[in-house]
């Protein structure tokens, strides 16, 4: 993983040509305007990451439609975040809401097969409803807020999902049998958005010179923005898994990536990492209300809860997946890769890492 985000520095450099190649971005999505005058779709869930690109993309003369997925569990910090901001900057916000008996039937089943990245179908819909209103609009750029930088690369035994193993855990735990409003995307319509729509996935902080903190403060300063805590933690869900359940029961601490990441790229030091690591995920009290609250609305007894606590943890090799067709498919066509994403996405480039290890 240190070597894997090396490779991905040496790739994307910041400083004079990260900025010449964000201009040069900038200027084909100037050119490529969609036919409801949007220059992009911005993926928006109130935390400090999509809340700054919003700024960036205002700053740069761009005009993008911000879109943002309600899974029923987003707090109310972060959606008065998002209004705070498309308001103040005037950018038009759809929000897509899944019907909430479906997206609580795919978190519950997520959780009864004991699978550590349980938020995996709240993933899974943000990128297809992306592309959903990138091809509704004509729009040709997607924008995300990711930044390797700061998050690293997960070890895929951590949160490696597709829509194959969705469909199956769904099947084997689910109760409602049709999902007629949650989203999904194929592979094959990715293909046809990148082939046909000319459609591409863009990461600015892969080019800038981004630094969250910096970034909070001017938010907070200018915009009204209220932190909401932990990374990710906008979303109530979101906050228990990584809080709760996957340190707790699977003893993954996704922050050991994180900060390591934030380490490798010089904005922490190694001794400011393991401060950071020692602190716990919130009181004692604050996580058993937190767990409290999810089980409640995902209609989980207790009883229930604490067989599945000690049920034997299972993983993403455990349930069938396209995983290993997605793979070979990615390093064997390259170019229809380089045509979906402007990048080449950090699982492929591990592959190869650990290709030329054996």
């Amino acid at each position: 993983f240190c070597k894997l985000q090396e490779v991905m520095m040496e790739q994307y450099p910041r400083g004079e040509k990260g900025k010449q190649d964000w201009e040069s971005i900038i200027s084909k999505m100037k050119e490529n305007v969609g036919k409801s005058g949007y220059h992009c779709v911005v993926g928006v869930s109130g935390g400090v990451d999509s809340s700054y690109l919003m700024v960036l993309l205002k700053e740069a003369g761009l005009n993008p439609l911000a879109v943002n997925l309600d899974n029923g569990f987003n707090s109310k910090i972060a959606v008065q975040n998002i209004y705070k901001i498309t308001e103040k900057l005037n950018i038009d916000l759809e929000t897509y809401v899944i019907d909430y008996e479906e997206i609580k039937d795919l978190l519950r089943s997520f959780i009864l097969a004991r699978y550590p990245w349980a938020d995996a179908p709240t993933d899974l819909a943000i990128k297809a409803v992306m592309y959903k209103y990138a091809i509704q609009e004509d729009i040709r750029y997607i924008i995300r807020g990711n930044d390797f930088r700061s998050e690293g690369k997960q070890p895929k035994e951590w949160t490696y999902v597709d829509n194959k193993q969705l469909k199956y855990i769904h099947k084997k735990f689910g109760i409602k049998k049709r999902l007629k409003s949650y989203p999904m995307i194929s592979l094959g319509s990715m293909i046809y958005a990148a082939f046909v729509k000319k459609i591409k996935d863009i990461r600015p902080y892969y080019y800038l010179d981004y630094q969250k903190q910096i970034a909070k403060k001017e938010l907070i300063e200018k915009y009204d923005w209220v932190d909401y805590g932990g990374h990710h933690h906008e979303n109530l869900f979101t906050k228990f898994v990584m809080a709760y359940w996957l340190p707790r029961k699977f003893n993954i601490d996704k922050r050991l990536i994180n900060l390591s990441a934030q380490v490798l790229s010089k904005a922490l030091t190694r001794e400011e990492a393991l401060l950071q690591i020692d602190q716990p995920f919130g009181s004692l009290k604050e996580l058993n209300e937190l767990k409290d609250y999810t089980l409640k609305k995902l209609e989980i007894s207790n009883e229930e809860f604490d067989n599945i606590w000690q049920s034997s943890n299972m993983y993403n090799y455990d349930y069938p997946s396209n995983y290993n067709l997605i793979l070979k498919f990615s390093t064997t066509f390259s170019y229809v890769i380089r045509k979906i994403f402007d990048y080449k996405p950090m699982a492929i480039i591990e592959y190869e890492i650990m290709k030329e290890k054996k």
